[in-house]
Formats: structure tokens, sequence, C-alpha cells
């Protein structure tokens, strides 16, 4: 997944507008126009580095004569106390930049260090760790975008890409069997199901679908699941979701199934410590 530029672009001016409202007063009281500096973005703790872009495009907007030099990769995992870039230009312009930029690099390295620490533990399994759509309003192409350079995998964007049949849906058609005749009759696209109990599930399997949710389960019922599903029909992806913590994944994903969907990684992450030092002052 490539990050819209446009997109980004757009939601940094109105983060960096939002910020500075009629000025930033204590710059334009401090600091005199003409002060040049160079800076530093480093890494205060161990992290995995996703939103390098922003440096870019952020500092840009402020004043497109700032040089920018990203001393790393996208998606890179660094130690702490590694240089992420280096910047240039008229001191109050990077001053006001500040904030905003480390916001958006800190947000979006929390996401993918997270996603980036599921992913190792599982990394000898065939499964794949997937996002939800529980995402901070107005950003959910932002986090998506953290989570595939955590290393992880995008499920669906919206409502709109992809059918699956929730609990909420079978509260008001409550029979299973029923709701996926109608999804069946009605498009050919693929149709994923989210069950929570074993009669759910064998109800399920009697028919057509192409992906089954296994929500909540403990992981002796998921076992069970399992070996149902690959009994019935070998072809049927499996995903598993629900309280999947870093202590659990690795037990989940050797039953062996195919998806592991995450909600913590947009909802539960720690942003990472990353800080924007004045390195020196340019005459």
């Amino acid at each position: 997944m490539n990050l819209n530029k446009v997109y980004f672009k757009s939601l940094i001016k109105k983060e960096l507008l939002s910020d500075l409202g009629k000025g930033d007063l204590t710059t334009e009281l401090v600091v005199p126009k003409e002060i040049k500096v160079r800076a530093e973005i480093i890494a205060k703790e161990e992290q995995v580095i996703a939103g390098l872009e922003v440096i870019k495009i952020g500092f840009k907007l402020l004043d497109p004569k700032i040089k920018v030099e990203l001393l790393i990769l996208e998606g890179k995992r660094v130690k702490k106390g590694e240089k992420i870039a280096e910047i240039a230009g008229k001191a109050s312009q990077i001053l006001k930049g500040e904030r905003t930029i480390l916001n958006f690099l800190q947000r979006m390295s929390g996401i993918a260090t997270l996603t980036s620490n599921f992913v190792r533990m599982i990394e000898k399994t065939k499964c794949k760790i997937l996002d939800t759509r529980k995402t901070t309003p107005g950003l959910r192409r932002l986090e998506k975008y953290a989570v595939k350079t955590g290393g992880g995998n995008n499920h669906r964007f919206g409502l709109y890409d992809q059918v699956l049949i929730k609990d909420n849906h079978l509260k008001i058609v409550p029979k299973i069997r029923e709701a996926i005749k109608r999804v069946n009759s009605k498009t050919s696209l693929k149709v994923e199901v989210e069950i929570s109990k074993m009669r759910e599930l064998k109800e399920v399997l009697k028919e057509k679908v192409d992906m089954i949710m296994l929500d909540n389960m403990s992981i002796s019922r998921l076992k069970k699941a399992v070996d149902l599903i690959k009994e019935k029909d070998q072809k049927i992806k499996i995903e598993v979701s629900g309280n999947v913590t870093l202590k659990k994944i690795e037990k989940i994903a050797q039953l062996g199934v195919d998806f592991i969907s995450i909600g913590a990684l947009t909802h539960s992450f720690k942003s990472t410590d990353l800080s924007l030092e004045i390195k020196e002052v340019i005459k």
C-alpha cells in the first residue's frame, strides 16, 4: 500500500494550520527571522519508523527552502539514539512544524512498531496479521499504511470493499444460512462470516463461504473449530479475532489459521518517543 501524497499533504496542512492559528507567538517574539539552524530527528527508544514522508512534506509546506535529508529507509527498526533525519533552514519555520510533524511520525511509528512486534512472534508460521476498521476518525488510510509498514496486512478499508456477515447482522436476520444464501444470490464477491459458537460454525459450513472469522474463542475451542473447518473444506480461509495478545498469538498461529486480525494495532498502540533537536545555529 502506497501512501497517497495528496491525501497526506492535505492532512498535514490541516494540522499545521490548526496548531499555528494566528502564529507561533513565542518563536516570533524570541527568534530572529533570519536565523538558520541545523536540526536532527532522533529516536529516543527502539522502534520501527513509519511516516518519513511527513518530514519532507511538513517542512516544505512551511518553507520550500528547508532542506530535509532522510537518513534511514521507511519501515526500518532503529535503535535508541539513532538519527532519523537532518533538517536545515530558517529556525522559525522548523520550530513551527516541530510538534505537528513529530505527532504524525510518533503515531505512525507506534502503530508500525506494535504491528512488527506481533509479526515477529509468528514469522515461522504461514499466518498473516490483519488490521481492522477500529481506526481514529479521519486517519484510517494513514493508520492502515503504518500497519503495512510494520509488516502487517490490511483487512477491508470500509463497508464497501468486502462482504463480512457479523453478529449484529445475525441479530436482525438470525438464521445464518439464510443470510449467507441472500448474499450468494446477489453477488459473486467473496463472503466472510463471523462466528463465536461451534453451533454457528456447523451451520455456516453447510453453505458456500470463502472465509470464516472465529471471534473471541479460547485456544482449545479454536483448535476444535479449525479442525472442523479443515475437515469440511481445505479451501476456506480462517481468520481469528478478539483479545489477541503478544502472549497468545504464537499459539493461535500454530493452529494453522490463515489470518489473525488485531484491533489493538490502531486503537491501543503507544506512540513512540522521537525528538527534534537543534544541533547548530548557522550564521
